[in-house]
C-alpha cells in the first residue's frame, strides 16, 4: 500500500451560495460531472486557451469546492479567481492544511487516514487516492514520482509551465479535465475549436531510454531539429510533450530521437485515445 506526502501542495476553498455557478462558468472542468469523492483535473485558461493554473478539484460539503494547487501558484490562483468574482456570493481563501497524501495501489482506505479518499480521476487505468487530513507523513516520493510517470499523467511546474501549454497538449482532454458539453468558461471558444477540427499537435508523451535520462528541460531532438521537451524523470523513464507529427515523421523514416545526447523512444499512454498521425507533416508544416 504505496503512500507519499507531497508537502508542495495547496488548498484552496472556494464556497458559498453561488459557488458551483461562479466555478462553472471560468473553469475547464464539469462539475455538474463531479461526484462526491473523487477529485477531477481541470485548469482555469487564459482567453486565448492556455492553462494559468492546473488543480484537482473535489466538493468539500454543500455550496464548497476544495481546489488543489502546487502551493507556489495558490496566492496567484486566489487572486485570479478574485479577478472574476465581480458579485457572485462565494468566499475564497487558502485551507490551513500542511500535507496532500495520495495512496496507490489499493483499493482500501488505510488506517492512519482519518479521513474519506478522494479517486484521483486523472488516473483512468489504476487505483490513486487523496487524502486531505494531513494525518499521514514520510512515504515515498520518488516511488510516486516514477508511478506518476509511468502511467503518463503531467503537472505543471515538472512537466510543462504555465502560461505555456494547451488544455490538449497535457492530455486534460483525455482525462476528463475539460468539459465539451458544458457552457461557456473562459479560452472555451479556442479549446473547443482544437477538439472539434482535430488540429492538437502537441501531446505528452511516455519516454524511455537504455541509459538515464538528462535532466527535466532538455530539448528532444531529431537530426538536430526539436521535436519536444523533456519533463519530470525517473531514472531511464520520463515524460515529454512533444510534436507527434514530427515524432511519427521520425518513426516512419527511422531516424533517432534524442534527449541531449541520449537516444530515446516515446509512445503514448496505454489509456490514451490519440493517435500518431497517418501522415507525417513535412518541414513547410513546421
Amino acid at each position: 500500500m504505496p503512500f507519499a506526502s507531497l508537502r508542495d501542495r495547496a488548498l484552496v476553498s472556494v464556497s458559498g451560495p453561488d459557488a458551483e455557478h461562479f466555478l462553472q462558468n471560468i473553469l475547464t472542468t464539469d462539475l455538474d460531472a463531479l461526484g462526491s469523492s473523487e477529485a477531477k483535473p481541470g485548469a482555469l485558461l487564459t482567453p486565448q486557451g492556455k492553462i494559468l493554473f492546473d488543480f484537482l478539484i473535489s466538493r468539500a460539503g454543500e455550496n464548497a469546492f476544495r481546489l488543489e494547487c502546487r502551493a507556489e501558484t495558490a496566492d496567484d490562483f486566489m487572486r485570479r479567481l478574485t479577478l472574476y468574482k465581480l458579485r457572485a456570493k462565494v468566499q475564497i481563501g487558502k485551507l490551513d492544511q500542511p500535507v496532500v497524501t495520495v495512496l496507490w495501489e489499493s483499493d482500501s482506505t488505510a488506517s492512519q487516514f482519518e479521513s474519506a479518499p478522494f479517486a484521483d480521476a486523472r488516473f483512468v487505468d489504476a487505483i490513486v487516492k487523496r487524502f486531505y487530513d494531513g494525518t499521514a507523513e514520510g512515504g515515498d516520493l520518488a516511488a510516486w514520482q516514477a508511478f506518476r510517470i509511468a502511467h503518463g499523467i503531467a503537472e505543471s511546474g515538472a512537466d510543462y509551465q504555465l502560461g505555456d501549454a494547451f488544455p490538449h497538449d497535457v492530455l486534460l482532454d483525455e482525462i476528463g479535465g475539460v468539459g465539451f458539453k458544458k457552457g461557456c468558461y473562459v479560452g472555451q471558444e479556442v479549446v473547443s475549436r482544437m477538439q472539434h477540427r482535430g488540429t492538437a499537435r502537441r501531446r505528452v508523451l511516455i519516454v524511455s531510454a537504455e541509459r538515464p535520462l538528462p535532466t527535466s528541460g532538455a530539448e528532444l531532438t531529431v537530426e538536430g531539429r526539436p521535436v519536444g521537451t523533456l519533463g519530470s524523470t525517473a531514472g531511464r523513464t520520463g515524460l515529454a510533450i512533444a510534436r507527434i507529427d514530427r515524432v511519427k515523421a521520425a518513426l516512419d523514416a527511422g531516424l533517432p530521437i534524442l534527449a541531449d545526447d541520449v537516444a530515446v523512444s516515446l509512445a503514448i499512454p496505454s489509456w490514451a485515445k490519440f493517435s500518431f498521425p497517418q501522415e507525417a507533416v513535412g518541414a513547410e508544416d513546421a
